[in-house]
């Protein structure tokens, strides 16, 4: 390389870094002035903000609430984003860029949530229980595309999957007394779906989003149908016991973290357990680096020996396993009883989060959490009779998936082979 391209080249890069610097730092500045003009002054002198921190039905961990003046803390909040917004324009944080964007994000969130209580009580612990709580599907699902898409198979069918799950441990666990065989049949009855998926799309090569379209349209249609005929008319069929909370002793009684983190359910000590254990196994394993160059590069994953249609098949299947589990969370974990259509989309929300995510574990977790609060929040919004609508609350995730989508954050990576039917020579 020239001297002349060197210093091209370095001149790019050092007008995109300043391009960088001044976009941020006008976010940043725009987040103050709408917590000033907008939160701010919307809000009167006299009027506090008073947050929950104890969310209903829980003694553990528990604490008095938290009382703080609405217009001031607003103020306060501006001018801590302000002088990040200058310092941004001025001088730039480099490196700390991202991280100094989530604190302003985490500023601007807090502020909102002041807005809204203005003069009311927010149970604020409650929220982050139930984001907990409204992410488990989110994250589950999103956990098993992850794991089909890094061996290179799109599993659009993770909602049918989900659906079919939800039903089948609803019946199960209903004729059968025990939870455990519900929860067993919801994992194996969304894994023959996605034994079917993968000979469509592995053996058969049959595009993979008509694949899982189809295993969507047949899990709607069946789980429709035997709801109708079976499970309305004859309502001990509908009646599955629900896993119990489960207090983490010691941890439990830790104030805010214990009510949020260690008094759950089996789903929401599983989302973690399988957050940890995916991380290592896909970036720290023999195993995960073979899952992924069969994703990233199959012919070279092949030519070293490695059998690409069973590992792709394995992927598959295990992605199946997922679903199910997250499915069964519904009737099981959640809800007690099995609705037409209860999955509500979430399984193709879990694959926006986990594009959202970088089709990596901790980013489809974080990614979850994000809609799960969204979620949260629009709710405790409409019981409060917020101004601002929860539809619109509603959108604000799908609106940051898309700008993330569209390079703002960073770009997304997905597997190479993505997609790609393999053909062995």
């Amino acid at each position: 390389m020239t001297t002349t391209s060197l210093v091209v080249e370095h001149k790019i890069i050092q007008r995109t870094s300043i391009a960088r610097r001044i976009v941020m730092g006008v976010i940043f500045l725009a987040l103050a002035a709408v917590i000033f003009f907008v939160f701010a002054s919307s809000t009167h002198t006299g009027q506090t903000s008073t947050f929950g921190m104890t969310p209903g039905g829980i003694t553990q961990g528990t604490l008095p609430d938290w009382i703080i003046p609405s217009q001031f803390t607003l103020l306060l909040i501006s001018v801590m984003v302000a002088l990040l917004a200058a310092y941004q324009l001025f001088r730039g944080f480099g490196k700390w860029t991202n991280a100094i964007l989530g604190v302003s994000v985490l500023l601007f969130i807090f502020a909102f949530l002041t807005y809204a209580s203005a003069g009311q009580s927010m149970n604020l612990i409650g929220i982050f229980r139930s984001t907990i709580l409204l992410s488990v599907p989110l994250v589950l699902g999103a956990f098993s595309g992850v794991l089909s898409e890094s061996g290179g198979v799109v599993n659009i069918g993770i909602e049918g999957m989900m659906l079919m799950g939800a039903m089948t441990g609803s019946v199960v666990g209903s004729v059968t007394k025990n939870i455990w065989l519900g929860l067993i049949a919801a994992i194996l009855s969304a894994v023959l779906l996605a034994l079917l998926h993968a000979v469509l799309s592995i053996r058969y090569k049959v595009n993979q989003i008509i694949s899982g379209t189809v295993i969507n349209i047949f899990a709607t249609g069946m789980t429709t149908y035997l709801s109708e005929k079976l499970l309305q008319p004859l309502q001990y069929l509908n009646q599955p016991p629900l896993f119990p909370r489960i207090a983490i002793p010691v941890l439990a009684d830790i104030p805010i973290l214990g009510p949020v983190l260690f008094n759950q359910n089996i789903f929401v000590y599983a989302m973690f357990i399988a957050l940890i254990v995916l991380q290592i196994a896909l970036f720290s394993t023999r195993w995960g680096l073979r899952l992924r160059s069969v994703g990233e590069h199959p012919k070279a994953a092949d030519t070293l020996g490695i059998n690409v249609f069973k590992t792709r098949y394995m992927a598959v299947l295990l992605s199946g396993a997922m679903a199910g589990f997250a499915g069964a969370y519904f009737t099981l974990g959640s809800v007690g009883h099995f609705d037409e259509v209860m999955t509500s989309g979430k399984g193709f929300i879990g694959l926006a989060a986990m594009i959202f995510g970088n089709y990596t574990p901790i980013g489809a977790f974080l990614a979850g959490l994000l809609f799960g609060f969204a979620d949260a929040l629009g709710s405790k919004l409409q019981i409060l009779g917020s101004l601002i609508s929860p539809y619109f609350m509603a959108m604000l995730p799908y609106i940051v998936t898309m700008i993330a989508l569209a390079g703002f954050v960073g770009k997304v990576h997905a597997p190479d082979a993505d997609g790609a039917p393999y053909e062995k020579e």
